[in-house]
């Protein structure tokens, strides 16, 4: 099953449900975050708790992209309640495209494959047991997640912006404190990675962009393998094309880990909130050292996610100015 959000022709939120090739709305449903807290708190499975409400009207979901009316698969009434956030290096190639990164800095270099290495010696461990840490970032709140369709907006002072074609784990806080995974969506990690390269330490600057994610959430277990496509369109022609890999098949690290080493904090148990957490990637159109534009358009897809996840570039100018603190 996958599920989608969405704003019906009236200005109404509705929540969708497409099992097959057949799309219904779900009885009842405006969000999929009121929908796993009502299966929560009735003790089901989201998928239980769709096919509880019964079958509603059909609807086109590409209609729905078309006419910007496609909103993230999951969100939160307030923004700050939000948190995107991610894990690096975490893929079997992934080391590679790191290095071709920093090509010329031995020492990041060095960092990022003892980091990668790190992974691959101790992030699958036993059942009951805890792994390696993998690289972790934050990318904001939720005024950073850009709905599919909508413009990826790369502020005045980046130095590059580029996507970075991921699997996102969609999350939600019940409200005893317990973390529960709602399932999967394609996402679009866009990063700054000049910035990145000039610098590991400058990571945590590079990372704070916009992302998207969706159009749709694939309801439960992450397949071993998945394979999508990532491309970079310019005036309507495929500029950069290439497979990217996820899933644990093709991964450092097992998903249970990546889970543990993100949630073991407190700070990101709180009852309610919902999370966005993407898992790495190996493929970037930087690595091939295509330098994207404004007005280019990212596109990423994979049959196992739905429709695919399309957003394009706006690249805001330059502003010389500091930005001034008022003392109060």
């Amino acid at each position: 099953m996958w599920l989608s959000q969405l704003t019906l022709p009236d200005g109404t939120r509705a929540v969708a449900a497409r099992t097959g090739d057949t799309v219904r709305l779900v009885p009842g449903a405006t969000t999929t975050r009121d929908l796993a807290l009502d299966a929560l708190k009735a003790g089901r499975g989201l998928v239980a708790e769709v096919e509880a409400r019964g079958q509603g009207e059909g609807v086109d979901l590409v209609a729905a992209l078309e006419e910007g009316r496609l909103l993230l698969p999951l969100d939160h009434p307030d923004p700050a309640h939000l948190h995107l956030t991610g894990t690096g290096l975490t893929h079997l190639g992934s080391a590679a495209a790191r290095d071709a990164m920093h090509q010329g800095a031995a020492e990041n270099m060095t960092d990022s494959m003892k980091m990668f290495r790190l992974g691959l010696d101790g992030g699958r461990p036993d059942a009951g047991r805890v792994g390696a840490q993998p690289e972790w970032f934050y990318k904001g709140n939720g005024h950073a997640a850009v709905a599919p369709g909508a413009a990826l907006v790369s502020p005045g002072f980046a130095e590059d912006a580029g996507e970075e074609p991921e699997i996102a784990g969609l999350y939600v806080i019940a409200l005893d404190g317990r973390p529960v995974r709602l399932g999967f969506a394609l996402a679009n990690e866009f990063s700054d990675h000049v910035t990145e390269r000039g610098n590991y330490l400058w990571l945590a600057h590079s990372k704070l962009r916009p992302a998207s994610f969706g159009p749709e959430m694939r309801v439960g277990d992450l397949p071993a393998h998945v394979e999508g496509t990532s491309r970079l369109i310019r005036d309507g022609r495929t500029v950069w094309e290439k497979p990217f890999l996820s899933g644990e098949a093709n991964m450092s690290h097992s998903l249970a880990n990546l889970e543990h080493h993100h949630f073991k904090y407190e700070l990101f148990r709180q009852p309610g909130d919902v999370h966005v957490h993407f898992f790495g990637t190996a493929t970037l159109s930087f690595a091939d050292g295509i330098t994207t534009q404004d007005g280019d358009m990212f596109q990423i897809e994979c049959a196992d996610f739905g429709l695919p996840l399309r957003n394009s570039l706006l690249q805001h100018d330059a502003d010389p100015t500091p930005v001034a603190v008022a003392a109060l």
